[in-house]
């Protein structure tokens, strides 16, 4: 489990409340040494049945299996989408000529254009919306049609974990593999059950790579980025501009949230730098990555 990611647990109760309950949870993150009383962490109370009712004692763990998510089967019952689209993505930090190391999907890291992207995707006259580079340089949209199904493969070549986090959408998880190890068998969904288990976060191990599908049936803007905060922030994210030519039929923005906007002077409609057209006067120059042993390299798809 990492950052974002979550369980549902259904806990059947007894039917009598002739006792109480302890219970304890051990969480323990295996990307940072073992610290006393920090890592793990216990978290111990009491499931109450009635007040003043015995506690029954505390029992060992059972054995349990431990399975990856991936060989888990969707409730839904819903098969692989089928793929229109494939999009790769790869994910890590660089050194930049401003002396900064940041994070970078595809060589790009993010930054906020001047007004919000939902404001751009609706107000660019068609086909502008379609634009990608029309959204910002550093915004890193990539535009997608309505409806159909895309393929992400998101390659990690680091040595930490990353909790990558999709707004929107509950995707299939289709596929882990090494980057490090190609000779190390790929983990599939099950075919068994073949309905892959879906889900909005996913850890992408340490130099590996997974595939996720999920398919564009709701029009917005939606971020995908990394969930561990400090990553987030230093730019490892990108936007999905899914279906801007559907997304304006359906919505509009709410004048108070337009309002909200120009007290603060945010501009309201236009390309990401608030201009019209291809105009992005206003947008800081995008920064350039440096190269082990060679030039600087600007950012690129």
């Amino acid at each position: 489990m990492g950052p974002g990611e979550r369980y549902s647990v259904l806990v059947t109760a007894h039917p009598t409340d002739l006792h109480n309950y302890h219970y304890n949870a051990t969480l323990y993150a295996g990307f940072v040494p073992k610290i006393e009383d920090k890592n793990p962490r216990y978290y111990q109370g009491l499931i109450e049945y009635r007040e003043g009712a015995p506690t029954m004692p505390t029992t060992e763990p059972r054995n349990f299996k431990w399975v990856n998510d991936v060989e888990l089967c969707a409730l839904s019952g819903n098969p692989p989408l089928p793929v229109d689209r494939q999009i790769e993505l790869t994910i890590g930090g660089s050194l930049f000529t401003t002396g900064q190391i940041l994070d970078v999907i595809n060589n790009i890291t993010y930054a906020q254009p001047k007004i919000p992207t939902l404001h751009s995707a609706l107000s660019l006259s068609s086909p502008l919306h379609m634009n990608e580079s029309l959204y910002g340089p550093q915004t890193h949209a990539i535009v997608l049609r309505h409806l159909e199904s895309v393929e992400l493969t998101v390659n990690s070549p680091n040595n930490l974990p990353h909790p990558m986090h999709l707004h929107g959408h509950a995707f299939q998880i289709i596929e882990y593999g090494s980057l490090a190890n190609r000779s190390e068998p790929v983990r599939r969904f099950s075919p068994e059950c073949n309905a892959p288990m879906q889900r909005d976060t996913i850890v992408v191990p340490v130099n590996s790579y997974v595939k996720l599908r999920f398919r564009a049936d709701n029009p917005g803007v939606w971020l995908f980025h990394c969930h561990m905060d400090i990553h987030f922030g230093m730019g490892m994210a990108l936007t999905f501009v899914e279906a801007p030519d559907v997304l304006r039929q359906r919505q509009q923005v709410p004048d108070s949230m337009l309002e909200l906007c120009r007290a603060q002077g945010v501009r309201t409609e236009g390309n990401g730098a608030g201009n019209a057209g291809f105009d992005l006067t206003g947008l800081p120059a995008p920064p350039v990555r440096v190269l082990r042993n060679g030039p600087a390299l600007p950012p690129t798809e």
